[in-house]
């Protein structure tokens, strides 16, 4: 390809709003551009990036016993209910009706779509397993869309489906997609974990995990143990809890402690000069509409997604303040435990408390010298908060949970029946009997890759592309483009290289040396053969993108190094 054709606008300085490094690059380089809030439009460079991470993903599910498929964008409205989703999925799901007032959405997922074709198609348990994907654009009406490709209202999707007879059959499935989601991203260059994770509106009956890449700019925060493999989500980490002896308590008089317009814990250190470990946060919520109290330590904070699934419950939000001074007496801020009247749930962490200060449920009052089980009980206790940096490993002796920032890449579900038996997908089984499908899904942000990749894979000059997902192998730049020797020997590199079924971009325009340089740092295509001088004496300088030295080369020597290269990636 020669660069004087290719339709790759660069810019020197990245438009105000992109903030992540991604999405400055992504601009900057002239993958992409914006149509609207979240949509974008991939150009030339950008649709040869995804068709390469596209390619990646086909073939690791093909592999992996997969067969493609590709479902309609536009979904009944009418699925959507039998699922029993229509209604929950909240504001993200495009809605749209027909010009026969018939309900419809863009679909940001297809489990419904899906099962209601294998439900028309499977019959007999001769017929499993059966696994099938598809690489389409989803919609998401996303509220805040930002970071460029990473949080978009448009975007490309890998989406696959199991169906087996039996869990033991899921399993095998499942692990054939976690295999080769590992296999995926290694491919792609990315530096990522997989992580142990809560189903969120997909839902499901079983195990599900998130492939996570590493990075500053990450959304999710990841806790892994610094000794054994465990890795969660934080909405679902676990943490190793310490086992104490119970303790003969003698019994302690509350005091009541004046703390006017004194409500957060930070507040209440600096005032009291004690460690936020020492006081118990309570905290009000409406579950399923019922005022709860929910307890934590000072230094915890709760985890709602725990709560739901301990309390088995389908709603649960902070109470308004009237709610609050309804239940306590008192604004928020002074919620206490003692003389509550609603249920109380106790964070496992608050029960090994000897003592502690709470709210007193009065207006610019605390109460000291709280004892659990004696001045208030709960209902029940259990891991009701997030995990904390340097809790106990849930899974070995010896380790500690560290934090990571990171970007979710790549889902994996097992949803048993939650689709098939509200829509009645069914098979025979061996004894003639009708047994619901078993299923799972699993999906991958293509089109989030390429921003991941590249916040991985950036540095002061532009992107560093990993060779496999690198839109040309090799940037030839012919320092003159007046020189026709220059020109005759990078033409001659360019058709070879070619020939030999290695991509090449040609840089023939007629631009000063710096700019050229500038642009090829920028895009960051992994070799760099600058044609100049030693023209004449079949020599050019090889730059590998990941490096800082060039060195000179002849031709043969060259046409070897990118071939190594291609072949490589």
């Amino acid at each position: 390809m020669r660069q004087s054709k290719l339709l790759m606008p660069t810019l020197r300085e990245a438009p105000a709003e992109a903030e992540a490094i991604s999405h400055q690059l992504l601009l900057r380089a002239g993958l992409v551009r914006q149509l609207a809030a979240g949509i974008y439009t991939y150009l030339p460079l950008g649709r040869r990036v995804l068709r390469k991470l596209e390619g990646i993903v086909r073939e690791e599910m093909d592999k992996a016993g997969g067969q493609e498929v590709l479902m309609p964008a536009l979904q009944p409205a009418e699925l959507w209910r039998q699922s029993g989703r229509y209604e929950v999925y909240g504001p993200e799901l495009v809605r749209l009706r027909d010009r026969h007032d018939r309900e419809f959405a863009l679909g940001p997922t297809h489990e419904e779509v899906i099962t209601a074709l294998l439900r028309g198609e499977i019959s007999s348990y001769r017929q499993l397993p059966a696994t099938l994907y598809q690489i389409q654009t989803k919609f998401r009406d996303e509220q805040r869309p930002r970071y460029g490709l990473l949080r978009g209202r448009e975007f490309l999707m890998k989406d696959a489906y199991s169906f087996d007879a039996d869990w033991e059959g899921l399993h095998r499935s499942y692990m054939a997609m976690y295999d080769a989601y590992h296999r995926i991203f290694t491919r792609c260059g990315l530096n990522f974990r997989a992580v142990e994770a809560d189903a969120g509106s997909i839902g499901g009956e079983g195990g599900t995990h998130e492939f996570m890449a590493l990075a500053d700019i990450g959304e999710d925060t990841i806790a892994s143990c610094t000794c054994c493999n465990y890795a969660a989500n934080l909405e679902k980490a676990e943490y190793g809890i310490a086992h104490m002896d119970a303790a003969v308590v003698e019994p302690a008089t509350p005091e009541r402690l004046q703390t006017p317009g004194i409500k957060k814990i930070e507040q209440l250190t600096e005032s009291l000069g004690h460690d936020a470990s020492v006081f118990i946060k309570t905290l009000i919520f409406v579950a399923d509409g019922n005022p709860v109290a929910i307890l934590v330590r000072g230094d915890h904070e709760v985890n709602e997604i725990k709560v739901k699934q301990a309390l088995a419950i389908d709603t649960l939000a902070l109470a308004d303040q009237e709610t609050t001074e309804r239940v306590t007496g008192a604004p928020t801020g002074f919620a206490g435990p003692v003389g509550l009247a609603i249920p109380v749930y106790a964070d496992i962490a608050v029960t090994q408390m000897a003592s502690a200060i709470v709210g007193a449920n009065e207006v610019d009052y605390h109460l000291a010298n709280i004892q659990p089980g004696v001045h208030f009980n709960s209902m029940a206790s259990g891991d009701y908060r997030n995990a904390a940096e340097g809790d106990r490993c849930p899974r070995c002796e010896e380790g500690r949970l560290q934090f990571h920032l990171g970007i979710e890449i790549g889902h994996v579900f097992k949803l048993g029946t939650k689709y098939s038996e509200a829509m009645e997908a069914t098979f025979l089984d061996a004894s003639g009997k009708a047994q619901s499908l078993i299923m799972g899904c699993y999906g991958i942000g293509v089109s989030r890759l390429l921003s991941a990749v590249i916040e991985q894979h950036a540095d002061e000059q532009g992107i560093v592309w990993p060779a496999s997902i690198a839109p040309y192998h090799v940037h030839i730049v012919p320092v003159s483009a007046k020189d026709d020797t220059q020109m005759a020997l990078a033409s001659q590199l360019a058709e070879r290289l070619t020939a030999a079924g290695i991509e090449v971009l040609l840089d023939d325009r007629d631009e000063r040396p710096g700019v050229k340089f500038k642009d090829a740092d920028l895009i960051g295509i992994p070799l760099r053969l600058t044609v100049g001088r030693q023209a004449a004496n079949g020599i050019v300088e090889a730059k590998l993108r990941t490096e800082a030295a060039a060195k000179e080369l002849t031709i043969e020597e060259a046409l070897t190094m990118a071939s190594l290269l291609s072949a490589g990636q």
